[in-house]
């Protein structure tokens, strides 16, 4: 067995295992270059409680690879022998596999078809800080696991950037650090010069990075498209002896194993790599990090209804890794191209909280349970859309148990919208034309210059590049994007058994009747009187653009959708065949009667309608509205025209303001919430009675109101609400003046100065703990101060006070000690 001598994580090994032969739960905390990835698994196998596998997770198939071809030359072996992988279409372990590393979301698959993980000693989370939502979802299932069925399971989350005191605490497990093996690193900012592209920028500091220091260079690059563009900028302008290599993850096996080889004698390299270079893989000879600050990160985009991936600005703690690249074998150098003075976040947001759960829900809902032990638990608005839309989908019955396609969808691990079309489609070529539609679905655009908004351009782009008709100068299009498309359809074919070939052309209505089973919920139909407008299936507005190519056709499957106030801008679609329509979702087409207030006739309207979804494919009139129908269709009414309709008067507002205000002052009295937006919530229990044999707005009079909103209140809740909330006042005057209350504001108390002398304290109301906002008059009634604090002001305010205001009013009493005076409501007697 051949391995590393001084790597760092060698020291603690020893450690590690005895630790996890006492406790099943391990948090292992060692930076980049210690050799957790490829040292911890084989020393984990020589442990007496590791009788089974070892699975490894690793958040990117080129790690995967890279990990188990490592492990393996240690151990002078195949890969497949001892040590495998298993990645998405792609696995290579045999009988004798004691260690398996796997992308993170084959082990969901693997906690899906065996909960029990038999056979399976330890799972080994690597690069947890990465936080991809398939590894916060997989230690959930193993932790619930290890706690039911498995108390002999070992869980080791190991990571290089993680806050490890305080995961192991969220999970209750032990706790080991490792120190990392690197050699200082000199950070610098290389600014940019006024106007310069990035690109130029990347390629000037590389030059720099050739001539000034010695190793090679490794570049940190956002994605593919950057890595390419900077590529042809330095092809040919490099030094002799430079050789330029690419990495990121669509490459294939050879070029990935390529780029993590050691430069040839005599040569340096230049590596442009996605943040896959991050962690997982080493690199070896690096002595000088350029990095771009910048990221792709999957982010979930309502256009589109999937996670995307965008270009983000990377965190501190992704920066620092970056840096530490340059340190593994000398000491280095790291440029950043960004500004000195720009702040990053200092870690990676969890994919979990702004992802399209769908997935999730659909994973749950196979699990049987939802309330698992999550690092950072699921956004609960975001996990109730995601298992509305597998409801659509069929994945999900009403009482979101997972069905029968459900767990056929679950199978694929691919988005629930592109299974739901891969196993809706028909056998044959239209089940080969589902492959090459969600492999469009899920790839960068190939369409490179007039994109358009229709995907029978991208599907002919597609059979075009099949046929040979696209070369290598060809315009607007993209032959790497094509080749990858075409590469993943077939895998599509393969992995569902399709035997078929994809067809060679097709008809306008084909990729709209695979993709209507994607996005059922964005189905549309064309608007009468406009072209350009459609009506979604979900009730929603959208329109096309002014030039879009998809003009004149009746119906649309709608795959981006960008949201706008008013309605959607439809971004891509694909016309479909209404017959295909109606005989796919029969139990969508209804036909009912339905009662709708009528604005501008400010009365009700009885209409015989035939739906498909929301979308009105036809009504025409249907006699008298029904008094039920009426009731529930003028409660509806107020729901869009607001709570302002209905017949309020203002001390109807003001009884409303009391209870509210009341209810927020003293919680443990326990009173319904009465304001607007619960009111209108809860309008069926309240409204709706109230509007029974009334078929017009205006018939609800405001006595009625007032009782259907005082039903709410029970007798003795009524009692204390006028107790605590008096409506009047009697000041020192003798006289009674009005209280105002208004909601989230407190209670004001409108009162002439001379009416409050002799009063030291200010009223309070509701058991004495809300203080009246005093608004003190002149005898004009004009406004002389705004106070909770009367003792202040007779003290502080009032000498100036009296002193303006005795000559404008020198009828009224402006006595010097106010605290003796006699409060009254009346000007002085003539003569005195």
């Amino acid at each position: 067995m051949n391995h590393p001598a001084d790597l760092p994580i060698l020291e603690i090994l020893p450690a590690l295992g005895e630790t996890l032969g006492q406790h099943t739960r391990l948090v292992l905390e060692a930076p980049p270059g210690a050799g957790k990835t490829t040292q911890v698994p084989l020393a984990l196998l020589k442990e007496p409680w590791c009788q089974g596998r070892i699975l490894m997770l690793e958040p990117r198939r080129v790690a995967a690879r890279a990990a188990a071809g490592f492990m393996s030359r240690q151990l002078d072996e195949a890969v497949g022998q001892t040590v495998g992988y298993r990645i998405r279409f792609e696995h290579r372990v045999s009988a004798a596999t004691r260690i398996e590393v796997v992308t993170e979301g084959i082990l969901t698959r693997l906690l899906q078809s065996d909960p029990t993980l038999q056979g399976v000693s330890a799972i080994l989370f690597d690069e947890f800080h990465e936080r991809h939502l398939a590894g916060d979802l997989g230690l959930a299932l193993a932790l619930d696991v290890q706690s039911g069925l498995r108390d002999d399971l070992r869980l080791v989350i190991m990571s290089a950037t993680l806050d490890g005191e305080n995961l192991a605490a969220r999970i209750d497990a032990r706790r080991i650090s490792s120190a990392g093996r690197s050699y200082p690193v000199a950070v610098s900012h290389f600014p940019a010069r006024r106007n310069e592209s990035l690109d130029a920028q990347v390629k000037r500091s590389i030059d720099m990075a050739l001539t000034g220091h010695h190793g090679d260079v490794l570049v940190f690059l956002a994605g593919q498209r950057e890595i390419s563009r900077v590529g042809a900028l330095l092809r040919g302008s490099t030094p002799d002896a430079v050789q330029v290599i690419s990495l990121y993850g669509d490459m294939s096996v050879e070029q990935q194993a390529a780029a993590l080889l050691p430069a040839a004698p005599g040569w340096r390299r230049v590596i442009l790599a996605t943040n896959l270079a991050e962690s997982s893989v080493t690199l070896p000879g690096v002595r000088v990090v350029i990095d771009s600050g910048l990221a792709r990160e999957p982010r979930f985009d309502p256009n589109s209804g999937f996670s995307r991936l965008e270009t983000v600005a990377i965190s501190q703690a992704s920066a620092d890794q970056r840096s530490g690249r340059a340190g593994r074998v000398a000491a280095g150098w790291c440029y950043r191209l960004w500004p000195g003075g720009q702040a990053l976040v200092p870690s990676r947001n969890p994919e979990i909280n702004t992802a399209d759960l769908a997935g999730l829900a659909l994973e749950l809902a196979a699990w049987g349970n939802s309330d698992l032990p999550f690092v950072d638990p699921p956004p609960g608005g975001n996990l109730s859309a995601g298992q509305t839309l597998l409801q659509r989908l069929g994945a999900l019955d009403e009482q979101q148990r997972i069905t029968a396609l459900g767990r056929r969808m679950l199978e694929l691990g691919t988005h629930p919208r592109l299974a739901a079309m891969l196993l809706t489609a028909r056998a044959g070529p239209a089940a080969a034309l589902a492959c090459d539609l969600a492999a469009l679905l899920e790839a960068r655009d190939p369409l490179t210059g007039d994109r358009g908004d229709d995907w029978q351009s991208r599907w002919s782009a597609l059979a075009d590049f099949r046929a040979r008709r696209v070369g290598p100068m060809s315009s607007g299009v993209s032959r790497g994007a094509l080749a990858a498309i075409d590469q993943a359809a077939r895998q599509w074919r393969s992995r569902l058994g399709i035997r078929d070939a994809p067809p060679g052309a097709i008809h306008g209505g084909e990729l709209g009747d695979l993709l209507m089973h994607a996005y059922p919920d964005r189905i549309a139909r064309r608007h009468a009187s406009d072209p350009l407008r459609y009506q979604l299936s979900n009730g929603r507005g959208a329109r096309l653009m002014e030039q879009s190519r998809l003009q004149g056709e009746p119906w649309l499957a709608v795959s981006e959708l960008r949201h706008e106030r008013n309605e959607g801008l439809i971004l891509r679609a694909a016309p479909l065949d209404e017959n295909r329509l109606r005989e796919d979702f029969a139990g969508r087409f209804r036909t009912m009667d339905s009662v709708i207030w009528d604005e501008t006739g400010a009365a009700l309207s009885r209409r015989r309608e035939t739906r498909f979804d929301q979308i009105v494919l036809d009504s025409r009139p249907a006699g008298r509205p029904d008094p039920d129908q009426a009731a529930g269709a003028l409660c509806d009414a107020i729901a869009d025209l607001g709570l302002a309709r209905l017949p309020w008067d203002e001390d109807l507002r003001q009884w409303q303001a009391r209870v509210v205000c009341l209810g927020q002052w003293l919680p443990e009295l326990n009173l319904p919430d009465l304001s607007d937006a619960a009111l209108l919530a809860n309008r069926q229990h309240w409204l709706l009675p109230a509007f029974q044999g009334k078929f017009r707005l205006d018939a609800l009079t405001t006595g009625e109101l007032a009782g259907a909103l005082r039903g709410l209140l029970d007798w003795s809740a009524l009692q204390q609400l006028e107790q605590l909330t008096p409506v009047r006042i009697r000041v020192p005057s003798g006289l009674e003046r009005p209280v105002r209350y208004a909601m989230g504001e407190s209670p004001v108390l409108s009162v002439k100065l001379q009416e409050l002398f002799g009063l030291a304290r200010t009223p309070r109301i509701a058991r004495d703990r809300v203080p009246l906002t005093l608004h003190l008059l002149s005898p004009g009634g004009k406004p002389l101060q705004i106070t909770q604090d009367l003792e202040s002001f007779w003290n502080n305010t009032y000498p100036e006070v009296r002193k303006e205001m005795k000559g404008r009013y020198p009828r009224h009493p402006w006595p010097d000690d106010p605290w003796q005076a006699t409060a009254t409501h009346r000007a002085k007697p003539r003569g005195t």
